[in-house]
């Protein structure tokens, strides 16, 4: 829809403007199609949304009502849940919403928001899983150290560096991206303001947007993905001198469950931001997005409540107190 009804000449606005357009809204073009067809995502979106509140909202209580599961290991598992929770709740609401909504609209305050708490979670995230990574080799490759390296203020800290730096990453981008001036559309061709299609409608320069997008989203992709890999590297080694079979298994299925969920994750992201021109269209970017904002989110608690024997246990017994 229109954003102004101004006609007539179209001076070109400032920063966070439209050319001949007040820019207060963005259009979110999201899913397209028949009735049906938004009919169907609609049902299929609800329903991950919902099995990922469900299941994550399930893992925190857990985690918090059963003090058998009060380890670091499960503490960052608790931390990653609510991260889950969060992330798919600042995009899954908005574009279940716009599948029916015949304007699409989001002002421009509601998508610099949605970007930066966007940014903020995923960056966070990524941190997550190589600090939880490193857990795992400080518990299985130095076990006698583990209870000091680890101590809960320890593990207080390495949460809040990773909040702090995703809220930098999420301060820089938000920033960089909505200083740019948007005067070649006001459609943002995704179903929420993401950088790709908001640097699509972008009449500025956008080379230091472009270079950030991929030197830093390069820089923590790879940074962790090495403590990612060291970790399991010395996981393995240590694994393989395991004369216990059982011990074997016990650290497989724990570690197992984690590497999915890295894998997973740090893959789509990678796809996304850091290779350039692996995803050839929007559309296969939004294929790409929901991902990484509804499956992932969504597996990510099944993961580790089937692969974690401690969590199935802590289940049945919280389900037994329940009874």
């Amino acid at each position: 829809r229109p954003l102004s009804a101004t006609s007539g000449a179209m001076p070109t606005h400032g920063v966070g403007n439209l050319s001949g357009l007040s820019l207060q809204e963005f259009v979110l073009v999201g899913f397209e199609g028949e009735l049906e067809t938004r009919a169907l995502l609609f049902a299929v979106f609800l329903a991950l949304y919902v099995v990922t509140m469900l299941g994550n909202l399930t893992m925190i209580m857990v985690i918090t009502v059963d003090t058998r599961l009060h380890f670091p290991m499960y503490f960052f598992l608790k931390n990653l849940s609510l991260l889950d929770l969060c992330y798919s709740s600042v995009i899954t609401p908005k574009a279940l919403a716009n599948l029916f909504s015949p304007t699409k609209v989001i002002t421009f305050t509601g998508c610099a928001t949605q970007f930066f708490f966007f940014c903020l979670l995923g960056t966070t995230e990524t941190f997550l899983l190589a600090t939880m990574a490193y857990d795992r080799f400080m518990a299985i490759c130095s076990p006698l150290q583990y209870p000091v390296t680890m101590c809960p203020s320890a593990c207080t800290h390495l949460v809040l560096g990773t909040y702090c730096g995703g809220c930098l990453n999420a301060i820089l981008q938000t920033s960089l991206t909505f200083h740019l001036s948007f005067c070649s559309s006001h459609l943002i061709n995704h179903f929420f303001c993401d950088v790709p299609p908001l640097l699509q409608i972008a009449c500025t320069n956008k080379a230091l947007n472009e270079l950030v997008l991929f030197s830093i989203g390069g820089l923590i992709i790879v940074s962790t993905t090495l403590v990612v890999l060291v970790s399991y590297g010395y996981i393995t080694v240590t694994i393989l001198r395991m004369h216990s079979g059982t011990g074997r298994h016990k650290v497989f299925s724990t570690c197992g469950s984690h590497m999915i969920a890295v894998s997973l994750f740090y893959g789509t992201i990678f796809v996304m931001y850091v290779q350039p021109g692996a995803v050839g269209t929007m559309e296969q970017g939004k294929v790409v997005s929901i991902f990484y904002t509804l499956v992932i989110p969504m597996l990510n608690p099944l993961i580790y409540s089937l692969q974690n024997k401690d969590v199935k246990e802590a289940l049945c017994r919280l389900g037994q107190k329940h009874a």
